[in-house]
């Protein structure tokens, strides 16, 4: 017989997905779809699948905090800069356009903290952000002859518990883009709003 789940058992399932994406168990993209299926689930059989291949929660070796993960710095500059594949990531990530381009794709990233702040300055550049589907995007920001453009989510908002990516921008003729998805190719400022031409 299946017993129904209650409300404290998501809560602690989601709570355990988020300490083995913290160990680097779990990329922001799984860790988003497995929050998600924790938060619809309505039998305790349906939870326990969901932590199945993970091992019980590990104490911090010698009774110490591990150390905390270094913040990266990305730098578009006359150039381009990519972030891409399992790369573990702090609170804050900084990234810095000037006559070029940094793309951040964090569909395998891992989220140290289970968020992170993504701070990002554009002058005639900018940057491609690649977010998978069921994580909270928080965006603020501002542009002077330059424009953002974020994606919104497909269906229903991310459950509670999803992870939390924070993008703060300032864009100086140029811009930031926040998709969803499959990464594209980055673009100059002028290209952004190009609409392609539809087949003849």
């Amino acid at each position: 017989m299946n017993v129904r789940s209650s409300d404290a058992e998501r809560e602690a399932t989601v709570a355990r997905l988020r300490d083995a994406a913290a160990e680097g168990r779990l990329t922001l993209e799984e860790l988003a779809e497995r929050v998600e299926a924790a938060d619809a689930a309505r039998t305790r059989s349906e939870l326990t699948r969901l932590v199945a291949d993970l091992p019980a929660a590990m104490e911090p070796v010698g009774g110490r905090s591990p150390a905390p993960r270094a913040n990266h710095r990305l730098y578009g500059i006359l150039g381009g800069d990519t972030l891409s594949g399992p790369v573990r990531l702090g609170p804050e990530c900084r990234v810095i356009n000037i006559m070029g381009g940094a793309d951040l794709d964090l569909t395998q990233a891992v989220l140290v903290e289970g968020e992170v702040t993504i701070r990002v300055f554009s002058l005639w550049g900018g940057s491609n952000i690649i977010v998978p589907h069921g994580v909270h995007v928080d965006y603020r920001g501002r542009g002077l002859l330059g424009w953002d453009e974020v994606e919104s989510p497909e269906g229903d908002p991310p459950p509670p518990g999803a992870p939390v990516v924070r993008i703060r921008s300032l864009s100086i003729m140029g811009g930031t883009d926040v998709k969803r998805g499959a990464p594209r190719p980055w673009r100059w400022p002028w290209q952004r709003r190009r609409q392609a031409l539809p087949p003849s």
